[in-house]
C-alpha cells in the first residue's frame, strides 16, 4: 500500500513536471513585424506615427541590424513620446540585449519629456516592452489596453 502511494505521488510530481516545462502556453509568433509594428501604432492618438527605416530604427534603438532578420518601427512627431516598435531577431538569445536597450530608450524619453511634457511621462511608464522567442516589442502609447490585446493575439 505504502509503495503504491509512494507510485502515485511520484506520477502525479511528474506530472506537475512535465506541466510546467511546457512553457506559457502561448502560440508561436508568427506575425510580420511592419502589420504588428502598424497595428500597435493604431493605438496611439493624440499624434501621427509614421513608419522609419531600418537605419532610423538602428540610430534611435542602438539595435545591431546585423542581429536583425526583419523590424519595423512608428515614431510619433514628438508631441507625444507615443512609439511601436517589432524586431524579428535572427536568434533567441538577442531579444534579450534588445530589451535593455528599449528600456533604455524609454527611461532617456521619460527624463527628456518629463522637461517639457510631463503629462507623456505616464505613456512612458506604462511602456509595453516584451520579448518571446525571437522577437521583442517596444509600444509607448496611450491606449495600452488595445495594445496588449494586439499582442495577445499575436502570441505575446
Amino acid at each position: 500500500m505504502k509503495r503504491l502511494f509512494t507510485m502515485f505521488i511520484t506520477i502525479a510530481m511528474m506530472g506537475l513536471v512535465l506541466t510546467g516545462c511546457g512553457g506559457s502556453g502561448s502560440k508561436e509568433i508568427t506575425a510580420e513585424p511592419a502589420k504588428l509594428a502598424e497595428d500597435l501604432a493604431g493605438t496611439a492618438s493624440g499624434d501621427t506615427l509614421s513608419a522609419v527605416s531600418q537605419e532610423i530604427l538602428a540610430s534611435t534603438y542602438l539595435v545591431d541590424t546585423a542581429k536583425i532578420e526583419d523590424s519595423a518601427a512608428y515614431l510619433g512627431t514628438g508631441a507625444t513620446a507615443c512609439e511601436a516598435v517589432v524586431i524579428k531577431c535572427t536568434d533567441t538569445d538577442y531579444p534579450a540585449e534588445v530589451k535593455k536597450l528599449f528600456e533604455t530608450r524609454v527611461s532617456n524619453q521619460s527624463e527628456l519629456y518629463a522637461s517639457y511634457n510631463a503629462d507623456e511621462v505616464k505613456n512612458l511608464d506604462n511602456a509595453i516592452i516584451k520579448t518571446s522567442g525571437s522577437y521583442a516589442v517596444l509600444c509607448v502609447t496611450n491606449d495600452t489596453e488595445s495594445a496588449e490585446k494586439i499582442l495577445k493575439e499575436a502570441g505575446f
